[in-house]
């Protein structure tokens, strides 16, 4: 056993956890808190997209119409932010920054 485990005068017997976890940081937050379900048919306005994905969700969008021309208002949007769009059967994947779409299983 090396000394740090040693309960009798090791170096870290003189270790105040309680001091310790009272410094620490809140916990970070996960990158995204929610995944919000919609519908894309051009009843929305884009900046609601938008915002939503600035507010932290990842968009999963049945998609009812041509893509090109109901993402128009908001894609570049959200990539300029750092999110991704990934249109994948049918739906239109939105994720915010620093949230990656995975497509290595397709």
């Amino acid at each position: 056993m090396s000394d740090d485990s040693d309960s009798t005068g090791g170096p870290l017997s003189d270790l105040d956890l309680q001091a310790a976890e009272g410094e620490m940081d809140e916990p970070t937050p996960k990158a995204f808190d929610r995944v919000e379900l919609g519908v894309l048919d051009g009843s929305d306005d884009p900046e609601e997209w938008i915002a939503a994905i600035q507010d932290g969700a990842v968009l999963v969008l049945d998609v009812e119409g041509d893509l090109n021309e109901l993402a128009a208002g908001f894609a570049r949007d959200v990539r300029e932010l750092g999110g991704e769009l990934m249109h994948f059967r049918g739906f239109l994947v939105v994720s915010p920054p620093d949230v990656e779409i995975d497509t290595d299983r397709l």
